[in-house]
């Protein structure tokens, strides 16, 4: 794993904190605040000092979360500085500077693994289908498709949960809300629409399961006959 530590600490990163000594990582160290951002090596985990300077620690926090750099805090605080820290910040985690290897390499393993699946949650892939939360962007092929608000949210559903059914009165639930006094029958319109811009070629990926709901086929719902796709 590539650290990068923002740190004035005098010893570098291992005196910040020791574990690292103990621990198979490459290490860059970095002065502590947010200008060390900026052209930063890169790393899979920034570790931040909160040992002396909490005014920087917190300013190096948010600025790399504004510049959504992707990877994930870990801010290193003794007790003395815990009361000070907020979740404003934009931190991941936080660790002591007395923690024992075993503990520092849990806990900078389990933010990396969260930060990961948080970025593949973001997004989904489904054949030729390609479905992007951040921008609010799906293409096929490459190519963007003109989806409204909802479109774009039921499709997201469905294709966050691949091959499994949902009732209608589910995909209802999930996606329009608990407050939504429509009824179901705007799930078929929506189905309908989103068929229609997906194309003869691929509004088979949306399948139809007769007297239950509706399901995203990677396999193009190969299973169901034409009428039964359709709605």
């Amino acid at each position: 794993m590539h650290l990068l530590v923002l740190s004035d600490a005098p010893g570098g990163a291992k005196a910040l904190l020791p574990a690292l000594e103990f621990l198979d990582h490459t290490l860059a160290t970095a002065p502590l605040g947010p200008d060390s951002l900026s052209g930063a090596p890169a790393a899979d985990l920034i570790l931040v000092d909160a040992t002396s300077d909490l005014g920087a620690a917190s300013h190096s926090c948010r600025a790399a979360a504004a510049a959504e750099l992707e990877r994930p805090i870990l801010v290193v605080v003794d007790d003395s500085g815990l009361a000070a820290l907020k979740t404003t910040w934009g931190f991941d985690d936080w660790v002591l500077p007395r923690a024992k290897p075993a503990e520092v390499e849990t806990r900078m393993r389990l933010v990396v693994d969260r930060a990961r699946a948080s970025r593949r949650s973001r997004s989904a892939n489904v054949g030729e289908l390609s479905i992007d939360e951040d921008t609010y962007v799906v293409r096929l092929k490459g190519r963007p498709l003109d989806l409204t608000y909802r479109e774009f949210e039921l499709l997201k559903y469905l294709a966050a949960n691949p091959s499994r059914v949902f009732t209608r009165g589910q995909l209802l639930q999930e996606v329009w809300g608990y407050d939504y006094y429509g009824g179901t029958r705007t799930v078929d319109v929506h189905i309908r629409r989103l068929r229609a811009k997906l194309g003869p070629e691929q509004e088979q990926l949306i399948g139809t399961v007769r007297g239950v709901g509706y399901k995203l086929d990677p396999h193009g719902a190969a299973g169901d006959d034409a009428g039964e796709r359709r709605g």
